[in-house]
């Protein structure tokens, strides 16, 4: 990506990348605040018993920006939710339409198929796709334009 090198071209160049980092991330909070919202209106059938497990999982949804590497974007990632329930991939399985598969409790013979609310991930952020697209190319031309002007400058 012609934009990180630019900036680590630059003296303080990591101080602009955390900068670059914080708007782009800034600017896919909509995104992730409406995949949160879509595993919260996902039914509850149980009685409730602790830790929720809708909440953790909204609680595991968040923008991740990488500016190096391998990979280089900004993108919204719900990432894995390790101590619920011993369900580690309840973002991944809640979002599947076939459901997951699991023992019935007190019953160690006895399986279920559960289903969780298909597709809350990926079609909660359909109609905001091109707003974050748009405003994370934003952010990363107006540091390009800040550069730019910088080595004018000098």
């Amino acid at each position: 990506m012609a934009l990180t090198r630019a900036i680590r071209a630059e003296a303080d160049g990591k101080e602009l990348r955390k900068e670059l980092a914080k708007n782009m991330r800034e600017s896919l909070k909509p995104s992730a605040a409406e995949a949160k919202s879509a595993i919260m209106g996902m039914g509850s059938t149980g009685p409730g018993t602790s830790p929720a497990l809708r909440s953790s999982i909204a609680k595991k949804v968040r923008p991740e920006v990488k500016l190096g590497g391998r990979w280089t974007g900004a993108r919204i990632k719900a990432f894995k939710t390790k101590n619920v329930r011993g369900f580690p991939n309840a973002p991944k399985r809640t979002n599947r339409p076939r459901g997951w598969r699991h023992l019935v409790y007190g019953r160690p013979d006895s399986w279920v198929t559960q289903h969780g609310k298909s597709h809350w991930f990926d079609e909660s952020m359909d109609g905001a796709k091109f707003r974050a697209k748009q405003a994370v190319t934003e952010a990363m031309s107006n540091m390009a334009d800040r550069i730019a002007a910088r080595n004018r400058q000098n």
